[in-house]
């Protein structure tokens, strides 16, 4: 059973971000307060769930959350500040649009950027330890994978609806036969062989 709360005595928001390993496509990141006493048995780590419970899971924490919300930064984006600050940047984001102003955040990693006037403890596999960053792993996970899937329809030969973006062999080949996508990350090694892509017009 994953820890309720760090801090039991403040309003605490986890968050997590998912797709920062991606070849392609935005980082997504989430901001989740869960009421005091929110319990439930099957929330985990978004990694351990199947996508059915992913989805299931999505909707309980949207109905009993307290307020939550979802950060985006998009490739272009990311290949001008660099994943790691992409990834701060698109939690600031989502802490952005709390309805209700935390006292604490919750990050899972080991580093975080401070966010302006909120205290923040950084939890190592924080999304299999409290259920604040799980919930938020299953929002960025979840919204990110819709948003692979709508990109699929427009590019269906990179498979982004079943790799989500990640470096696989199918998706590395598709980069190798037609070119790269204004979705790519054009910093990151997309052929994994050493050289970095680029866009053929």
């Amino acid at each position: 059973m994953l820890l309720p709360y760090l801090h039991e005595d403040l309003v605490e928001a986890g968050c997590d971000e998912a797709g920062r390993g991606c070849l392609a496509g935005a980082v997504f990141a989430a901001a989740v307060i869960l009421p005091p006493g929110f319990r439930n048995e099957q929330l985990n780590d978004s990694k351990k769930l199947t996508e059915r419970q992913r989805y299931a899971l999505r909707e309980v924490v949207e109905e009993n959350a307290l307020a939550w919300a979802v950060g985006i930064v998009e490739p272009a984006e990311i290949d001008r500040i660099n994943i790691l600050n992409a990834s701060f940047t698109a939690m600031h984001r989502a802490v952005d649009k709390l309805t209700i102003r935390p006292q604490h955040l919750l990050i899972d990693g080991n580093r975080f950027n401070p966010y302006p006037g909120i205290p923040h403890t950084v939890v190592v596999k924080g999304d299999g330890k409290y259920l604040s960053i799980a919930a938020a792993s299953i929002l960025a996970k979840t919204y990110r994978d819709d948003y692979m899937s709508r990109l699929d329809e427009e590019y269906p030969m990179y498979d982004w609806k079943k790799n989500k973006g990640y470096p696989t062999r199918k998706h590395r080949e598709a980069v190798r036969r037609y070119g790269t996508t204004p979705y790519h990350r054009m910093s990151f090694n997309l052929l994994g062989d050493g050289q970095l892509s680029f866009d053929f017009k």
